[in-house]
């Protein structure tokens, strides 16, 4: 990482690493995740301006062989096609007495990484958002701010109602995280083998009522400072962005933050020039429509 960061615990509330504002509060963190950056670090500021590689755990070496060949396929389309392929190979998606779905448990063998991003697509508050929130949870540590409604205490009800529906879309999955796992590792992939020099994307999100969100502060140009959802939809179109509400949010979104987006995979999400974005602090631009 750059030489300005450093994880601090000298205030109780806020891990800080510069002097420039508020980092990533504690409530919005957990101590462990499966990824090679601590969240404290990865959710912050600091990191959007100055992003560097995000590997989960174990990924790259259990499936060395699929990303081995991806790079002896020229066309963007093939290689989509390839590891759709592999994916329901590897998890026996069409065939789900060979991992081991049989009775009336082989209806779960249905909820597959492709049924959770297009349940997102329909709702983000879904049981499908649920599991997908409680993903990054697990393998970046950023905990959810809102699903239906603020989760601002993990001893509070809403906080259970959330849990209560992450569960209910896990159980008895055919490793349905692990499916995510490789998502995210087939879209840095793409973005990386697409356009090696590019290190963000300016992203747009339309709001209504900018006092619903978690808003930390603001920078010296300017810019708030916004707590995000650990898992958010944005948009590449600014126009459509104002589609969905009075202001518009634009972000420059590092690219290693970037879990899925439309058109990596065809048919998956539904246009609206999507982009699922892994969430933190971040400084934003708002205006007016």
């Amino acid at each position: 990482m750059t030489e300005n960061v450093s994880v601090c615990d000298k205030t109780p509330d806020l891990c800080r690493a510069d002097d420039n504002g508020p980092m990533l509060p504690r409530g919005a963190r957990l101590p462990i995740n499966r990824c090679n950056l601590p969240a404290a670090i990865l959710g912050g500021p600091t990191y959007q301006r100055h992003p560097q590689p995000l590997k989960l755990d174990g990924v790259a070496e259990l499936h060395a062989s699929l990303f081995s060949r991806l790079k002896t396929i020229t066309d963007a389309g093939n290689r989509a096609d390839y590891f759709r392929d592999y994916l329901t190979v590897h998890f026996r998606l069409e065939k789900p007495e060979e991992a081991g779905f049989t009775g009336r448990n082989k209806a779960r063998a249905k909820a597959t990484w492709r049924r959770m991003l297009r349940g997102w697509s329909f709702d983000s508050d879904s049981r499908e958002g649920a599991v997908l929130k409680g993903w990054v949870e697990s393998r970046f540590g950023l905990t959810p701010r809102f699903h239906g409604e603020p989760l601002r205490d993990p001893s509070a009800e809403a906080y259970f109602r959330y849990l209560e529906m992450r569960s209910h879309g896990l159980y008895g999955t055919n490793a349905l995280e692990a499916q995510f796992d490789l998502v995210y590792a087939y879209c840095q992939y793409e973005l990386a083998r697409q356009s090696p020099d590019t290190t963000h994307v300016a992203l747009y999100r339309g709001i209504n009522r900018v006092g619903e969100h978690e808003v930390l502060g603001e920078t010296a140009e300017g810019e708030k400072l916004f707590l995000f959802n650990n898992l958010n939809s944005f948009t590449c179109s600014r126009e459509r962005a104002g589609e969905f509400g009075d202001y518009i949010l634009t972000v420059h979104v590092p690219v290693t933050k970037i879990f899925f987006y439309c058109g990596l995979l065809p048919g998956i999400l539904q246009g609206e020039d999507e982009y699922l974005v892994i969430g933190g602090v971040y400084a934003a631009g708002m205006a007016t429509i």
